[in-house]
């Protein structure tokens, strides 16, 4: 069954057989507020109810196959209609604060150096329904979510289409309710994706994983920079800080001995120059067979000491969900490369 989580009404009438347009908001209705079977729709007439009951086995495409808890995050992985398996996680700032962290691809093309999902190659884009399910599976456990962030599997850019189609269903009053302003969409660096969502002048916000400001470094680390080089990526967010008036925020994972030096310090202060931009630094995560290694805590502070020298601004990200591989990067599953590709 194809996720209903997305579908206008008139779809959600065609895919469920039902009648009266009314129907079928009765059943958006129970969707987000999380009913897995239509016999928890209690507003349909019991014969529609036993009907659907009968034809459907849950209301949802996808369901949760583990789960994994941590004392800042709950992770769990979901396995789609067709077998794929994705994850998303749910972030607690610990004041009472939740942040539900969403895939949109089942592994990803990008294929950056320091990434755990990079290593599965693109399997297959999510449709908005699948994204937005994840979602309510999240908020399924327990906590009301205020904040989303498309930072899980998958370049949300690179699957734009169905990716903003979750966001308009997650924001509207009749779906989720979630502001723009709340949810962010973390990007690799993918030009024609920031170009579009720069047209949209959408108000959500923009983060960008830059991790490195040289070149030659951050082509080796991030295939997109052989693509899209700096210069190019500057002056695409320009352009979106032009149309939108939004701050950005440049995510630098921290790689221990590559670009911790005096010299990255330097580079990310030019690029970051004329930009209204935060820099998130995030000390790498731990991956079982890469080489890479997270910087001790000296020479994380040598690096936030010359920012500073620098002038520029930006937080220190505190680890949450490694314990569970559940922390930026980490995020993988079976799902391997479709055969074709």
């Amino acid at each position: 069954m194809e996720s209903l989580f997305a579908l206008s009404t008139e779809d959600l009438m065609k895919a469920l057989g039902l009648g009266k347009p009314f129907q079928a908001r009765i059943v958006r209705q129970f969707l987000f507020k999380g009913a897995r079977t239509f016999s928890e729709m209690t507003s349909l007439p019991k014969a529609e109810r036993e009907r659907l009951d009968s034809e459907f086995r849950s209301t949802f495409s996808s369901h949760i196959s583990a789960r994994s808890e941590a004392p800042s995050a709950v992770k769990l992985a979901v396995t789609l209609t067709d077998g794929a398996v994705i994850e998303c996680v749910r972030l607690s700032d610990g004041k009472g604060r939740y942040t539900a962290c969403l895939s949109s691809q089942v592994g990803c093309a990008m294929g950056c150096a320091f990434c755990k999902t990079g290593t599965m190659g693109l399997v297959r884009n999510l449709t908005a329904g699948e994204i937005v399910e994840q979602f309510v599976h999240l908020e399924g456990l327990g906590e009301s979510i205020s904040h989303i962030v498309f930072m899980g599997m998958g370049e949300p850019l690179s699957n734009f289409t169905p990716v903003m189609d979750a966001i308009e269903v997650l924001h509207r009053e009749d779906g989720l309710n979630i502001s723009y302003r709340k949810m962010t969409i973390s990007t690799c660096g993918y030009v024609p994706g920031i170009r579009k969502l720069t047209e949209l002048k959408l108000p959500v916000r923009l983060a960008v994983s830059l991790v490195d400001a040289e070149d030659e470094t951050r082509s080796r680390l991030m295939r997109i920079n052989r693509t899209y080089p700096l210069s190019v990526l500057h002056s695409e967010l320009l352009r979106f800080q032009h149309r939108n008036e939004k701050r950005l925020t440049l995510e630098y994972c921290m790689l221990s001995g590559i670009n911790t030096t005096h010299e990255s310090a330097e580079a990310l202060a030019s690029f970051a120059h004329g930009l209204d931009a935060v820099v998130n630094l995030i000390p790498w995560n731990h991956i079982e067979g890469m080489e890479f290694k997270t910087p001790a805590k000296k020479e994380i502070d040598g690096f936030c000491h010359e920012l500073r020298r620098l002038g520029i601004n930006y937080t220190l990200r505190m680890e949450k969900g490694g314990s569970i591989s559940g922390a930026c990067g980490q995020l993988a599953s079976e799902s391997r490369r479709a055969k074709e590709q």
